[in-house]
């Protein structure tokens, strides 16, 4: 229901975030970080997830980023529109749910080029390892079913 009292609560939310991290809505492991930092989020808003495999997901309201880089690597946006990629998305919405201890390792120059180094392998196993079609047969089904804007920035 949207009552007026509803509109201002999710409006409010919406207004507080203090990162907005793109995922993979139809990636099981995605959706288990998800949940979790849901549950770790305690419905403050801090973080705005916001699915890049929904029918309806517009790279216009996210910075111009297109599903086929979000679809290659993970991309967190600030409020001011800088954005984070790889483990530096990770480490910022972990700060900003107050466990920043997880990933603080990642801030020394060697230790953060490795993690990045094991995060692109993953990234690029990520849909072979959940069973699932690659990018570019995940993108012409897109396409054939109209759901995928073909702005397409680096990766």
């Amino acid at each position: 229901m949207n009552t007026p009292t509803n509109k201002i609560k999710r409006n409010s939310l919406e207004s507080s975030w203090q990162v907005k991290l793109l995922y993979d809505g139809d990636c099981p492991l995605c959706m288990r970080e998800v949940r979790f930092l849901q549950k770790k989020d305690q419905g403050r808003g801090l973080v705005n997830l916001v699915n890049i495999a929904d029918k309806n997901f517009n790279p216009d309201e996210h910075c111009g980023i297109d599903y086929a880089s979000a679809m290659g690597r993970i991309h967190a946006v600030l409020p001011d529109g800088n954005i984070l990629r790889d483990i530096e998305a990770f480490r910022y919405v972990y700060e900003v749910l107050g466990m920043g201890w997880v990933y603080a390792i990642t801030k020394l120059p060697l230790v953060g080029k490795f993690a990045n180094f094991v995060y692109r392998i993953w990234a690029n196993l990520r849909l072979v390892l959940t069973g699932r079609p690659n990018l570019e047969t995940i993108i012409a089904q897109r396409k054939a079913q109209g759901q995928c804007n073909t702005f397409v920035c680096d990766r």
